[in-house]
């Protein structure tokens, strides 16, 4: 997204025409859930939702958070603490039995995992519009819904082109090159980058977890180059300001940083490149009428007017069938919507990522501060 001021506006124009039969919504039942309740539950003033900085909490804010503003009157205040930092926050309200500091996280489905085994997340399978949602949004090798799975993503090779001059990178091995001594980017646990590090490094996919040494011998290698580390907005700066020619990043944060008009492309290189998926959960402790609202906006965030603008703002493709990619991605690789479109995709179970995804960001940061 640019600046997010127009994509706003424009959200609440094509999510009102696409939702003009719900009128004023008088009551509950304009969303789904208003047969549980004799009468629609008081609304508090705000409901919070834990989100992604930057370009990521804009496109929430345009296609969902807005929206729900304008149908509810509950206003949406975003809380920027990074996941990582928000989950023991919530399982330690939860354990205590305090109401926790969020109503709604919004996080990668292997964290939300981690929370709904601990047995800290609400239970969403009364959400109406789970319905019309497609298998994506299923979290995998969990009971009912305790995670709603909203879109999936690629963690691609983003590259400036004006840096390859002999054409697109082709591998991950390209970060090596001396010439991109402290011009390239991870994120500072590594996510994302583990998997095709091990295939780059010589092993094979199948052997993780069990022997994931050529991940790390690949890793070394990769910090003799000085990396920038950072989490989401930091690669849409980085790249901005002309600081890197490389990273491994979500392909959201490329895009933005050519839609502000930065020369910037990215590939699935042939080792391939890790899809994963992020969702939205609610955790245990809340007052029962917030609960509620908050299932309110989780209901409304897998509707396809909300789907079809958050997604387009992240590049990014959704849970809900007949969404329209962005006229820049038809086709690309990092917006797979058919069989053949995973084919290059590496996908690790949630079962696995779950068990060891802690060790996996340990043994990356070791490496780095070493």
């Amino acid at each position: 997204m640019a600046d997010g001021t127009n994509l706003t506006a424009l959200s609440r124009r094509r999510f009102l025409a696409g939702t003009a039969a719900v009128g004023s919504f008088a009551g509950a039942s304009a969303l789904g859930l208003g047969r549980a309740f004799a009468q629609e539950p008081e609304k508090p003033a705000e409901i919070i939702v834990r989100a992604w900085g930057g370009s990521w909490v804009d496109a929430l804010k345009a296609g969902v958070s807005d929206s729900f503003t304008e149908m509810t009157g509950i206003a949406v205040r975003h809380d920027l603490t990074e996941d990582n930092e928000i989950q023991p926050k919530v399982w330690a309200a939860v354990a205590q039995k305090r109401v926790p500091p969020i109503h709604i996280n919004w996080d990668t489905t292997t964290n939300a995992t981690k929370s709904a085994l601990r047995g800290v997340t609400e239970d969403l399978s009364d959400l109406p519009n789970l319905k019309n949602v497609s298998d994506l949004a299923k979290p995998v090798g969990l009971d009912g819904f305790p995670i709603v799975n909203t879109y999936g993503y690629v963690y691609v090779l983003a590259y400036r082109p004006e840096a390859f001059s002999d054409g697109p990178p082709t591998s991950w091995t390209a970060m090596l090159d001396p010439k991109f001594k402290g011009r390239i980017a991870l994120y500072n646990d590594g996510i994302g980058f583990h998997f095709p590090a091990q295939v780059a490094g010589g092993g094979k996919l199948e052997d993780i977890p069990g022997n994931m040494q050529p991940a790390w011998d690949f890793i070394a290698k990769i910090k003799e180059q000085q990396p920038l580390l950072g989490e989401d907005p930091d690669f849409t700066t980085w790249f901005q300001n002309g600081e890197i020619d490389l990273a491994c990043t979500i392909s959201t944060n490329a895009r933005e940083a050519k839609k502000n008009g930065v020369d910037i492309a990215w590939v699935v290189p042939e080792e391939g490149a890790k899809f994963d998926t992020d969702g939205l959960w609610i955790p245990k402790g809340l007052p029962e009428n917030e609960l509620y609202w908050a299932k309110q906006y989780i209901n409304h965030a897998i509707t396809k007017e909300a789907q079809q603008v958050w997604l387009d703002g992240l590049g990014l493709p959704g849970v809900v069938p007949g969404l329209t990619p962005p006229d820049d991605l038809v086709g690309d690789p990092s917006y797979p919507t058919q069989p053949k479109d995973f084919e290059h995709l590496i996908r690790i179970s949630s079962k696995i990522q779950v068990e060891n995804e802690s060790e996996w960001f340990g043994k990356f940061k070791a490496i780095m501060q070493g």
